[in-house]
């Protein structure tokens, strides 16, 4: 396949054109009659872990109406591709370099398109007719506070002093049948919004979608630059601009085809006690705290509603860590770029972390100091910046998508004496284990992190020990000849 010239394609317009194209290649399964008290959160824990583990879609949840449904796992399997609208056979590495010339290099962005009808409007509840209990929202992981309703949303709010509207993903915790904890972390462009609400003394408009199409949450995940609309960006990434409605309320807009959103607001010192929650880091580290509520006053969404699921998992690879590695690995390259550091040939923010504790980027060495050059920037950019704790850079000949190559070049090329740059005092996330509870606390949300040039040193790289392993070439050669030693099949046509 020629791979100068992809575009990206996306094949679904909304969620339930999702699940179409998840099923035609074969990778969605339907569960019926499984609890949201136990079962979903099992099976999560059951397939989520897996790189190639199916779609699952929960229908005719226990004590819930028929019809409203909850799907997790989206970003898994070939589907990765399709969601990101770029072909199946396209490697992790293909796939990230396909983003990066697609929608991070020349980043577009078309104006979303304001209408009067969606299918999101279906249903227009208010006062005593909300009512969050009768979706299915999930226990997502034995010890947690509650009932997870927003872990796939993403969560629309405006500056008050420039009107820029943000979209991002804020968890989200159903407290009774009208109101859900809303946990912001600081810093965050939705927390810098509601922070400015409350320093005036009032009230900060949010609506809430509780599930869209995967590429709207996806864009909403990712660390777009302030002053960006994320449903603007997935309107240069569709050529075309997203549909959405009005909040009766705030005049919020909001995807007029996605499946569930809420409205309403955040008031300062109305708070209720949020967590624990089986967080990204695979702990229960930031507990349980008061955060602001979220007072619903307006409940919109389709008939035969489906939630979004995105539970992290934690602990290795999951679901977060596969969409996230993607396009970060992309917008680090991107940055690399920006700031004129030259041969960068791969990056790959490692799923294991969720994508942003271990970072990995190949140079092709120019010049002294480049590899140091390249982990510093990569190390303090935007779009790795938060919760790093590790950047690796290494050789050109290393595949960085392979953990075991990252770590076969750390092992053999770098020397703890001297290889090992420590910058103190970077941020971190509430989600660290290492935050001590006096630190947490405090608000000091900071900790170390490491650049490792895993280099062959240059001024003496021509004279490093030749490796023994075949070219390129050779070992596609060698899969070709004799992969099917592998598979069980005899080798003949």
């Amino acid at each position: 396949m020629d791979r100068s010239n992809l575009r990206c394609v996306l094949p679904y317009d909304d969620l339930r054109e999702w699940i179409t194209e998840a099923d035609r290649l074969g990778e969605l399964r339907v569960v019926r009659g499984a609890s949201w008290e136990e079962d979903i959160g099992l099976a999560a824990e059951a397939v989520i872990k897996q790189d190639d583990g199916p779609a699952v879609l929960f229908d005719d949840v226990e004590g819930c109406p028929p019809g409203y449904r909850v799907i997790m796992n989206v970003f898994a399997g070939k589907r990765r591709n399709m969601t990101l609208g770029f072909p199946d056979e396209l490697s992790k590495s293909e796939l990230s370099d396909a983003c990066y010339e697609g929608f991070v290099k020349d980043r577009k962005t078309v104006p979303h398109e304001i209408v009067d009808h969606g299918p999101v409007l279906e249903n227009v509840l208010a006062g005593d007719d909300i009512d969050l209990m009768k979706f299915p929202t999930p226990i997502w992981h034995v010890e947690d506070g509650g009932r997870y309703i927003g872990t796939g949303c993403l969560t629309v709010t405006r500056d008050p002093d420039d009107g820029w509207l943000n979209v991002g993903t804020y968890r989200a915790m159903v407290h009774d049948k009208s109101s859900i904890g809303v946990l912001m972390v600081p810093g965050k462009h939705g927390h810098v919004h509601r922070e400015k609400y409350f320093a005036r003394g009032e009230k900060c408009p949010i609506v809430m979608v509780l599930g869209s199409d995967p590429m709207a949450f996806y864009a909403a995940c990712t660390e777009a630059p302030s002053g960006t609309c994320e449903l603007d960006l997935v309107g240069g990434i569709r050529g075309a601009p997203v549909q959405c409605v009005r909040g009766e309320l705030t005049g919020l807009p909001f995807p007029a085809n996605c499946e569930i959103a809420v409205e309403g607001y955040l008031v300062a010192g109305h708070d209720r006690m949020e967590g624990p929650f089986g967080e990204w880091t695979g702990y229960y580290a930031s507990g349980e705290h008061p955060e602001p509520v979220l007072q619903i006053e307006r409940l919109y969404h389709r008939n035969d509603p489906i939630i979004l699921g995105v539970p992290p998992m934690g602990g290795g690879s999951d679901e977060m860590g596969r969409y996230r590695a993607v396009l970060r690995s992309a917008m680090v390259k991107e940055a690399l770029a920006s700031a004129g550091v030259p041969d960068v040939t791969g990056v790959w923010c490692y799923e294991i972390g969720s994508s942003r504790l271990l970072h990995g980027v190949a140079i092709r060495q120019r010049y002294p100091g480049h590899a140091k050059q390249a982990g510093h920037i990569a190390a303090t950019c935007h779009a790795a910046n938060y919760a790093n704790r590790y950047v690796v850079v290494v050789d050109d000949d290393i595949d960085v998508t392979d953990l075991e190559e990252l770590w076969w070049a750390l092992l053999t090329r770098s020397d703890p004496a001297s290889s090992i740059d420590i910058i103190g005092g970077a941020r971190t996330s509430p989600a660290d284990p290492l935050l001590h509870p006096d630190r947490r606390g405090s608000g000091d949300l900071s900790m170390g992190r490491a650049v490792i040039d895993a280099c062959r040193p240059f001024h003496w790289k021509d004279d490093f020990p030749k490796v023994n392993a075949p070219s390129p070439a050779e070992a596609e050669a060698a899969r070709r000849r004799f992969g099917h030693l592998l598979d069980g099949s005899d080798g003949a046509d």
